[in-house]
């Protein structure tokens, strides 16, 4: 059967809600059972054989077994082809026969195969049961998810069953309960956590990375790896080589993730349990019962390489949350270009009416369109004020397009910043909302030439020094600082109003973000500060504030030196 089929056969179903015509959801159930048998009638093959193998592997020692890869590999396709009701009915009765025929085939008595089979499906269905309760998305990509399938359906689950069959065999046998408890629940815990890892991780998209050559030529040659490093220290050497194979599983969970680290768990637990009972390798000894050497080889899975499990997982999380971040990135560059676009063509689409509406204005203001009253002459002058305002908008607004569209060039060149500073006060100085205020100049040293864009860096510091005369005007004072500092120039523009929370300090730069202003007696759009740090960006400059609440603020504008 091809195995893109299997795999479709494995997907769990939705559920969708029957309608009348349709049949009970049990007749449903064991319908789809029988409609597609080929999936549970393979699972209880393979439980059957690995039931048989176990046994017989185990026998000559008097124990159960030491890895239970029955339980497994039932739980995985148990949890991946589930339906509803009736299915589980019908699989748990096929995987019941199964482990039956096993148990009876290996040469077991009626009554303990009753028993033991009793007790697999006990532990299978209470796996089954937990991974559904605390791990229902079955997804292995994430720590959580990985933590809580291993917990519920290898740690937890196996405790019943273990007690069960203690119980059973202290009574029947005369067996140590406590190493009969043992035996049965690191076998089994090993053979849940390893084969059910290793079933339930087997999805479409961990399969499809391996569709390209490269990826599937690495992954055979990585796998091949494994088992060489695998044999030679649990099978061909004796010494205690066992960390060894710790890099090569780090290695395969970097680069396989949890498909290819599960794959490599089976190996490893294959091959350090089997050569532990077969009384090869480092866990051999002539002191050593075979009991304690697969304890040995058991402990050292957990505890060595099933750790390994949980940094795939970790691995596969973070690439999860890059390509989401990847994505988040794209969608907010595309909208942040279609937001320029915007604001460009709005721009555009004003700058036009608006030039009209200043050149009407500014006739109808002179008396060139008719005698005027002093009235429609103070209208005049307020249309006109108006209509520039709404033209300096236009204009920011098409700044702010431009930069974040790249398309503003700067021609870095050394700039007197002091000359600069001055010629930016007298312009700041004449407007009307700054006939109450002194300006004052602070400029310490000679030599403060900055690598700036002249232009650029005046409309970067009238921007700061408005923003100073609307916001600080209750101060009195706007101060122009500059300074050096190591291989750079700083400028600073001061005012002693309200200041700044460190709330709306954080949100100063957000563009048309007025910080809650928006209804009060100041004008101002919220984009003269976020143009203002795109602008000293493009210049290879840095911008910020310092300011406390009662005390003024500070802007400031770090530059590199000429």
């Amino acid at each position: 059967m091809p195995l893109s089929r299997a795999l479709d056969l494995a997907e769990p179903a939705s559920d969708a809600a029957p309608s009348r015509a349709e049949a009970p959801p049990v007749a449903q159930g064991a319908s789809a059972f029988f409609a597609q048998p080929l999936v549970p009638i393979l699972t209880a093959m393979g439980v059957l054989i690995l039931v048989v193998a176990a046994i017989n592997f185990a026998r000559s020692a008097g124990l159960v077994a030491a890895l239970w890869g029955a339980g497994g590999l039932a739980v995985a396709v148990w949890l991946r082809t589930s339906r509803d009701r009736a299915y589980d009915l019908c699989l748990g009765g096929l995987l019941a026969v199964g482990i039956m025929a096993g148990e009876v085939l290996a040469g077991n008595p009626p009554g303990l195969s009753v028993m033991f089979t009793a007790a697999n499906m006990i532990e299978i269905v209470g796996a089954v049961v937990l991974v559904r309760r605390f791990a229902p998305t079955l997804n292995l990509s994430t720590v959580d998810g990985a933590i809580r399938f291993l917990m519920a359906g290898a740690v937890l689950a196996p405790i019943p069953a273990a007690a069960f069959s203690a119980i059973w065999l202290t009574v029947t046998a005369g067996a140590d309960p406590l190493t009969s408890f043992q035996t049965w629940w690191f076998g089994h815990a090993l053979g849940l956590a390893v084969f059910g890892a290793f079933g339930v991780s087997l999805t479409r998209p961990h399969l499809a990375v391996l569709k390209r050559p490269w990826r599937a030529l690495e992954a055979a040659l990585l796998m091949a790896l494994v088992a060489a490093v695998t044999v030679a220290v649990f099978v061909m050497i004796r010494s205690p080589m066992g960390f060894a194979i710790i890099p090569v599983m780090i290695l395969v969970a970097a680069r396989l993730r949890i498909l290819g680290t599960a794959a490599a768990l089976v190996i490893v637990t294959l091959t350090a349990v089997g050569g532990a009972m077969a009384g090869v390798g480092p866990f051999s000894g002539p002191n050593v019962d075979l009991a304690d050497r697969a304890l040995m080889a058991q402990t050292m899975v957990f505890l060595g390489c099933l750790p390994i499990f949980l940094i795939a997982a970790l691995l596969e999380e973070r690439d999860a949350l890059t390509e989401r971040a990847r994505l988040g990135r794209v969608r907010a560059e595309a909208a942040s270009e279609a937001k320029s676009r915007l604001l460009a063509n709005v721009a555009h689409e004003i700058k036009s009416p608006i030039g009209g509406v200043i050149g009407i204005g500014d006739l109808w203001k002179g008396g060139q369109l008719g005698p005027v009253t002093e009235q429609q002459a103070e209208m005049a002058d307020m249309m006109v004020r108006t209509a520039r305002q709404v033209e300096a908008l236009a204009h920011d607004l098409l700044d702010v397009a431009r930069a974040e569209a790249g398309a503003v060039k700067v021609d870095l060149r050394p700039t007197d910043v002091p000359g600069l500073l001055e010629d930016v006060r007298r312009t700041v100085a004449l407007r009307p909302e700054a006939a109450n205020l002194r300006f004052e100049m602070d400029c310490a040293g000679d030599g403060l030439v900055a690598l700036a864009d002249s232009q650029r860096l005046a409309q970067v510091i009238g921007n700061l020094a408005s923003n100073a005369v609307k916001y600080g005007a209750e101060g009195g004072v706007v101060r122009f600082a500059t300074r050096r500092i190591p291989r750079g120039v700083r400028i600073e523009v001061i005012d002693r109003g309200p200041g700044l929370t460190p709330e709306k300090q954080a949100q100063l730069f957000e563009p048309f973000n007025r910080l809650g202003l928006e209804r009060s007696a100041i004008e101002g759009h919220g984009i003269g500060l976020a143009l203002a740090k795109r602008l000293t960006e493009l210049q290879g400059g840095v911008i910020g504030v310092e300011s406390t609440p009662g005390a003024g603020a500070t802007f400031w504008i770090e530059l590199p030196a000429a």
